[in-house]
């Protein structure tokens, strides 16, 4: 799954940024990242191409673009008769995303059009263009109720999301996908979790009002913010006081650890795997969870890239564990013969589920990549299945809300595997929705990313 971002930089006004360069050179760069996320770039890659100074303000501006790319590729198509080259439709598709409604745009819309012209004259790749370009949002600011009202039809531009994402949902959940659609495009609340370790979130949240940041409590060891801040003003996060974590993550070490650990002090430490590590959160919250000593975590990673995030993450938190940079899918390579007392397995997905926080999943998504992921992801659980004990467990999650990487993978493997046994478990938390009737009540409604979880448990002989 992507890496979590600390905070969404859309959350301020790209505007406020101190020290900002023209507006047409923000743009310029925005409508670059959107043509590489075209061409197939995750938003990380695209937005990490930008110089770091520039890089907020231009990520605010991106962001923004991506959740209403559906409506400006529908007003563009009632503009131009032909789709322009990548570049300049680019940056007229960015000029309209972030134009179209007053009450969204981060400049007057006037202003917009004008800087979006600006950058394309400025540019050899879309000077030729700038003409086109003009006229096309020229006649945007003469026609633009009308031209938003003759795309208001068109499911795309009204819910921006791919027509097959948006079919998928209606299937898979027919009661909540609008509710699902309008919280992809809502900003994703920034959430923190505290180290159990050295404090506690009453502790910390004491902490964070003394320096003027407001939170409140989410889960057994969240905080919310009240708003997102750069992670370097949070008192003692460079020292492992706390990590951001979205809410639904954080379920993740309680599901798999409570009811688990050994009730005596001094006892063998429990064997635990986290078979798809990176970037190391759950890693930690494992070990943070059980406190000094309980278990033994063996951290895999497939990406040797990826698995130096668990070192960093480990690191900051004064943590240990195992990292072994090997595929989950062939313990032949890894492991040691001695079965696990439980399994983490956070499996490779579609990503559906965090769409507010990358906004850029579903227009890079393709409808067959679901299918691909779901044979993924049963090959997993067939492979680390047999490594777990008898009256352990292995937990699957997804950062997913579509059923074929949720709950049909779980039946699935439910009849395959006659020797697991579902525990109580959340299944499919819907962003924005809370847990449902089987969940973990003390998540709260409106406060975490779309997930499944599924707590299987291998009964130990009679």
């Amino acid at each position: 799954m992507p890496a979590d971002l600390s905070s969404d930089p859309s959350s301020g006004s790209a505007s406020s940024a101190p020290q900002q360069p023209p507006l047409w050179r923000q743009l310029q760069l925005t409508a670059g990242a959107l043509a590489s996320i075209r061409a197939g770039t995750s938003g990380t890659v695209a937005f990490e191409a930008v110089e770091p100074a520039l890089r907020p303000g231009v990520q605010a501006l991106g962001f923004q673009v991506l959740r209403w790319l559906g409506r400006a590729e529908a007003l563009r198509r009632h503009l131009a008769k032909r789709t322009p080259p990548p570049l300049p439709d680019a940056l007229l598709c960015t000029a309209l995303a972030l134009a179209w409604h007053s009450d969204h745009a981060p400049y007057e819309p006037f202003t917009l059009v004008d800087q979006a012209v600006e950058a394309a004259k400025r540019n050899p790749a879309t000077r030729a263009q700038a003409s086109f370009i003009n006229a096309c949002l020229r006649r945007f600011l003469r026609e633009r109720d009308e031209l938003v009202a003759a795309t208001d039809t068109e499911p795309v531009a009204q819910w921006n999301h791919p027509r097959w994402w948006i079919e998928r949902l209606k299937r898979d959940h027919p009661r909540d996908w609008q509710r699902v659609l309008s919280a992809d495009n809502a900003q994703a609340p920034m959430t923190l979790r505290v180290n159990a370790l050295q404090s506690t979130p009453a502790a910390y949240l004491l902490e964070l009002e003394a320096v003027g940041l407001g939170a409140t409590r989410v889960g057994a060891d969240g905080l919310q913010l009240t708003r997102a801040r750069p992670v370097q003003q949070l008192p003692g996060f460079a020292d492992g006081a706390c990590s951001v974590q979205d809410a639904a993550a954080q379920l993740a070490a309680p599901l798999l650890l409570d009811g688990l650990l050994p009730a005596t002090p001094g006892a063998a430490p429990l064997r635990v795997l986290d078979a798809c590590a990176a970037p190391g959160g759950k890693t930690a919250h494992l070990i943070e969870r059980a406190g000094p000593g309980a278990i033994e975590v063996t951290a895999l990673e497939v990406d040797a890239v990826r698995s130096r995030r668990i070192d960093e993450t480990l690191a900051r938190l004064g943590l240990k564990a195992k990292v072994v940079v090997a595929d989950a899918g062939r313990p032949a390579d890894w492991w040691d013969g001695a079965l696990f007392d439980a399994i983490l397995l956070d499996a490779p997905c579609t990503a559906s589920g965090i769409v507010r926080r990358h906004p850029d999943v579903r227009w890079l998504r393709r409808e067959s990549d679901t299918a691909q992921l779901a044979t993924q992801q049963a090959m997993l659980l067939a492979a680390l299945w047999p490594l777990v004990r008898p009256g352990g467990r292995l937990l699957y999650c997804t950062c997913s809300v579509f059923r074929e990487e949720g709950s049909q993978q779980i039946d699935a493997f439910l009849v395959r595997n006659t020797d697991a046994r579902l525990l109580p478990s959340p299944g499919h938390l819907l962003p924005q929705s809370g847990a449902n009737a089987r969940g973990v009540p003390d998540n709260p409604s409106g406060d975490h990313d779309g997930f499944f979880y599924a707590l299987l448990e291998k009964p130990a002989p009679h």
